[in-house]
């Protein structure tokens, strides 16, 4: 069975102001917060070639939009091939949509830097080389939309579909919720939830990728676990060290309110 939430999405006629008429915005409830830290050993095949990391590293305001800083680093090396992917998004606290993506990506011979900057309101983006485009409401970029599917209940067998991709033609964006299994990686042992994200674009969630994402089979949806085939191998992501983050409150965000000059 296919669950699209296409229809919610472009419902969405007008995205609210987000306390920028000087109320406090509202906090999407999710399952992570400001200090979340995951640290990962990233291999090639049987051999450990990096380390990863992605974490919440706090919250910055974009267009006047408190929103959460997220960053991802994975990074590895073997003859003839490096690896290094930075990417960081800005997630709005209030719509779970991202205000702004950063991208710096070396794979092999293969090189990109860009930066977005998405007005949700008007629902345009604007590159940093001077290129602008329409987007879908509530948009999200590669590094926001794992985030969003922690936040996103889940069953084993289903498949979700949403167009809220920033580039319309990547869309829709696929889960496949593949199945439970219990898991062993560095920092323990867990019960997980399988599934497979597939978008319309290079890197470790690509068609051709067969990726797989495990999560903890709870409300965190910790992530614990990460397989992807790309040109040189299999990549995996193993889960060395956790740290839990503090869940944000309104009254977070009033206390930055007061704070900022």
């Amino acid at each position: 069975m296919v669950i699209s939430e296409t229809a919610r999405a472009q419902a969405t006629d007008t995205v609210g102001d987000g306390g920028t008429d000087g109320s406090t915005p509202e906090v999407a409830k999710v399952p992570f917060g400001v200090g979340e830290r995951f640290e990962y050993r990233v291999r090639f095949g049987p051999l450990t070639v990096g380390e990863a990391v992605m974490e919440v590293t706090g919250i910055d305001t974009v267009a006047g939009h408190p929103t959460y800083h997220l960053s991802t680093l994975i990074e590895g090396s073997v003859p003839f091939y490096t690896l290094k992917d930075i990417q960081e998004s800005w997630l709005d606290v209030s719509l779970l949509a991202s205000r702004r993506f950063r991208q710096d990506s070396k794979q092999g011979d293969y090189e990109r830097q860009r930066e977005y900057q998405f007005d949700l309101e008007n629902r345009v983006y604007h590159e940093d080389n001077g290129e602008t485009d329409s987007i879908p409401p509530l948009a999200l970029d590669e590094a926001s939309f794992i985030y969003f599917v922690r936040a996103t209940p889940l069953e084993v067998g289903e498949t979700y579909e949403w167009n809220r991709y920033f580039r319309f033609d990547r869309n829709p964006v696929i889960v496949q919720v593949l199945r439970r299994e219990k898991v062993k990686v560095p920092a323990g042992e867990f019960e997980t939830v399988v599934v497979r994200p597939i978008i319309k674009t290079g890197g470790i969630f690509a068609e051709g990728g067969e990726a797989e994402v495990y999560m903890t089979d709870d409300e965190g949806r910790l992530l614990i676990k990460l397989v992807s085939k790309l040109k040189v191998g299999t990549l995996t992501m193993e889960l060395t060290n956790y740290e839990a983050g503090e869940p944000l409150t309104p009254e977070d965000l009033e206390g930055e309110a007061a704070s900022s000059p």
